[in-house]
């Protein structure tokens, strides 16, 4: 049975966008936790590992592009990339959720309870990817 209340969801806290995760994670319905610890990673169910580029390269440049992403319901997601990189090949037992329109380049991928993305959901107010992420990890408990 799958414990009461939200799901506890770690952000690894050593780089990149972890306040964002943090608040993101919380509005999307779970208890964020910041990882700076075994002890923590043990209180953890799901881990949210940031990337490390920096949100000022955001605020500066013009790096929006809007995603269908597969599974995701209400409308196109809009991606902020920050020299994100994107996956090469997906796996057998992967599956590509999102491709960058104008390039056609794999940026969203799951394999089972992991779901990757090559953008920053973290750097916008729709909480649409932490909502799946804490679906996945719900349904992983």
């Amino acid at each position: 049975m799958p414990p009461a209340g939200p799901p506890v969801v770690g952000v690894l806290a050593l780089q990149g966008d972890v306040a964002e995760h943090l608040r993101a994670l919380e509005q999307a319905g779970a208890r964020p936790l910041a990882v700076r610890s075994p002890a923590a990673l043990d209180e953890a169910t799901g881990l949210i590992i940031p990337g490390g580029e920096s949100t000022t390269i955001w605020k500066l440049a013009d790096i929006e592009t809007d995603l269908s992403i597969t599974g995701l319901d209400g409308g196109p997601y809009r991606g902020v990339f920050i020299r994100a990189p994107w996956a090469e090949r997906v796996g057998e037992d992967a599956e590509a959720l999102a491709a960058e329109p104008r390039t056609g380049k794999t940026v969203t991928v799951r394999q089972g309870p992991a779901l990757a993305t090559a953008f920053h959901p973290e750097l916008t107010d729709d909480r649409r990817i932490h909502e799946l992420f804490v679906s996945i990890v719900r349904q992983e408990s």
